[in-house]
């Protein structure tokens, strides 16, 4: 009898064996829930920073199209093609490459009645744009929107202004003309262009880090058009 109680308790317990498997099993579940917690962690950074990514595009391009479409030309004959040493047209559309970084980026400067006062200033006024990029660190790079009155400043960035777009790989400003012809640049003070002005501009553009990258494209149409003089 005590020999048959004694083996019962014997069989009722658990050999090393047993417990090195039950151990086993149980890091093998452990590693796949924290895995899987790792997983939905990463996964709701990504969205959330897909979603700032978007937000700050969208804004970015909201502000642009305000700004081009309150853009102030100047017309005839009110505007004189410059002659000799006369200054130039202070409205004037300029649209060029800036050389940063390997291929460049392009720059664009215009008047607009959308000036955004900054700070306890609040003076009203057609204010000098200036859309440029600036380099960052690490090869980064960031849009920014330079905002003046007048007298214009002969720098047309300080480097102070405030940043429409973050994380830039590319930005370009594509012109078209009052017959839809695509030009990579512009001078509204150019023999080049006629001394005309574009009707319309087209913005593409790339941001993202090295593992993902979103693109972003929109066309705005110029208030009005000046066009080319013989």
């Amino acid at each position: 009898m005590a020999e048959t109680i004694k083996n019962r308790f014997h069989h009722a317990g658990f050999t090393l064996f047993e417990i090195l498997i039950a151990i086993f099993i149980f890091s093998i579940i452990v590693t796949t829930v924290f895995g899987s917690y790792r997983v939905v962690f990463s996964t709701t950074d990504r969205i959330h920073s897909d979603m700032t990514s978007y937000e700050m595009i969208g804004g970015a391009i909201e502000r642009m199209t305000a700004d081009i479409t309150s853009a102030c030309i100047t017309l005839p004959p009110g505007y004189q093609p410059p002659k000799g040493d006369d200054p130039p047209d202070p409205y004037r559309i300029v649209g060029d490459q800036d050389a940063l970084g390997s291929d460049g980026f392009a720059r664009l400067r215009f008047a607009s009645f959308a000036h955004m006062p900054m700070g306890k200033d609040r003076t009203p006024g057609i204010a000098q744009i200036v859309y440029y990029v600036q380099h960052i660190e690490n090869d980064r790079y960031v849009l920014k929107r330079a905002d003046h009155l007048s007298p214009y400043p002969d720098t047309e960035n300080t480097g102070n202004d405030p940043i429409l777009v973050e994380n830039l790989k590319s930005i370009k400003f594509l012109y078209y003309d009052h017959e839809g012809t695509e030009h990579d640049t512009w001078d509204s003070e150019s023999r080049q262009f006629k001394y005309a002005t574009p009707a319309a501009v087209k913005i593409q553009g790339e941001i993202g880090d090295d593992s993902v990258s979103f693109f972003f494209e929109t066309m705005v149409s110029f208030p009005v058009v000046r066009e080319p003089r013989d």
